[in-house]
């Protein structure tokens, strides 16, 4: 069954990780000569380090796409974060006399091996499994038009699985009837109902019960989109619906603050650490072309306030209006600023507005004063993304490509409002490592 399937893979990798991440460990010391002995306890809080920020990737998660290029980056990256994490706790927060505490060597080379041993296995145990999911299928249960909308959707997100509708039901038996066109109930990943559809046959939900606990979930259209999607479904987008699902950020208050201690300290740091290449890409800028070095334009902030955003500049200057959206080979955008836009680089003065509490580190787009006119008279909820602090990065940034339209901002406007409503430090932490993955591979513009 999809549900049991699915939970025995991510038990199976959580285990594999954990036991080679013991073993790797003592390999490595004996391999410097540190010890000669199997030691467990020392290396379970390494260990577990390491699977809590592959979690963080979704690395046990049934979603990820672990042959792709995109995973094995993410999946390194997670690696050298629980590296650095590792060192970070083991020298600063624990007390002297711990054995790791003998050399960070024995750290940094037993990590850098654990990630690709862990990729390595999860590319083997997706390579037996990536046909059978191909030829599972998503029965959706609804009107003929809402399954066309589901379907193109659903094509757009680029699923592999099969898609399978189911209308007009009367009774359990005709819901049997496409379980078997489907393949049987264990080749159904899972059963998706439209939420505003007509009522179920009296017999259906209780046999739908029967067939979650047999390890087949249903789900509404919208929990299908926040699941597997992670995103708030655009149908779902409407005046009332703050009021009806409530947001986390907006209950809990204690996650702004601790958030906004973070963004404080980590601004203030990163100021720091970058100084010196924003004084590079200021001469740079400067021998290209003379002009300020900095792009300054009015942004709309929480509750709708506006900002002087900073950014390294890196159009021309005679560039000044014209289209609000850059393009691809857009020929106002300098050498130099092609190589800033591609490395994200150009986005570091932020870290000022981040400091001065108009930004924070992680959260929507800040846009256009004069874009966020025009999107609030044609999108009627444009206005929940104001809830929050607008971020240097963001779900939506990582999730979506560049916006360049009402289209695409009615898009990145449904991952937005997924990260608002559930809103964690894992979430966050998730984020950036994603962003770190998007920098390296420079997808930025």
């Amino acid at each position: 069954m999809a549900l049991n399937r699915n939970r025995r893979r991510s038990l199976l990798l959580l285990a594999f990780d954990l036991v080679a991440a013991v073993l790797v460990f003592n390999l490595v010391t004996y391999l410097r000569g540190i010890s000669t002995s199997f030691h467990v306890l020392p290396y379970v809080a390494p260990a577990l380090v390491f699977v809590a920020t592959v979690r963080l990737i979704d690395g046990y998660g049934a979603g990820a796409d672990m042959l792709s290029l995109d995973y094995a980056s993410l999946h390194l990256i997670a690696s050298v974060f629980a590296a650095l994490v590792t060192l970070f706790l083991t020298f600063l927060f624990i007390p002297s006399g711990f054995s790791l505490q003998s050399s960070r060597a024995v750290i940094v080379v037993s990590l850098a091996i654990l990630g690709p041993i862990t990729l390595a296995w999860r590319r083997l145990l997706f390579e037996r499994s990536v046909v059978s999911r191909s030829e599972r299928t998503i029965v959706f249960v609804g009107d003929r038009p809402e399954f066309e909308t589901f379907s193109e959707e659903y094509s757009r997100m680029g699923d592999t699985m099969r898609l399978l509708h189911a209308e007009a039901l009367t009774h359990w038996g005709e819901f049997e009837q496409v379980l078997q066109r489907a393949g049987g109930g264990h080749s159904v990943e899972a059963i998706v109902l439209r939420e505003s559809g007509r009522e179920l046959p009296p017999d259906v939900p209780m046999r739908l019960v029967q067939l979650f606990f047999d390890g087949v979930p249903t789900y509404t259209l919208e929990l299908f989109h926040q699941v597997y999607w992670r995103k708030i479904p655009l149908y779902r987008i409407n005046p009332v619906w703050l009021f009806q699902e409530g947001f986390k950020v907006a209950r809990e208050p204690i996650f702004e603050r601790i958030k906004r201690l973070s963004d404080v300290l980590l601004a203030a740091v990163g100021l720091v650490l970058f100084a010196p290449v924003v004084a590079a890409a200021a001469i740079a800028i400067k021998l290209e072309g003379g002009g300020p070095v900095f792009f300054v334009q009015t942004r709309i902030g929480r509750h709708k306030i506006p900002f002087r955003l900073l950014k390294l500049r890196t159009m021309r200057v005679s560039a000044a209006g014209g289209d609000p959206y850059t393009q691809l080979g857009d020929s106002r955008v300098t050498r130099v600023g092609s190589l800033l836009r591609a490395a994200r680089l150009d986005e570091l003065p932020q870290l000022w507005n981040v400091l001065r509490g108009e930004m924070s580190l992680i959260g929507p787009r800040a846009e256009w004063d004069q874009l966020v006119a025009e999107y609030e008279r044609e999108i009627p909820c444009y206005h929940f993304r104001h809830m929050v602090k607008p971020g240097i990065t963001g779900w939506a940034q990582i999730n979506y490509r560049y916006g360049q339209g009402l289209e695409d901002t009615l898009r990145k406007l449904e991952y937005d409002l997924y990260y608002i409503q559930n809103f964690s430090f894992m979430l966050d932490a998730s984020i950036v490592l994603k962003t770190i993955h998007v920098m390296l591979l420079r997808k930025g513009r």
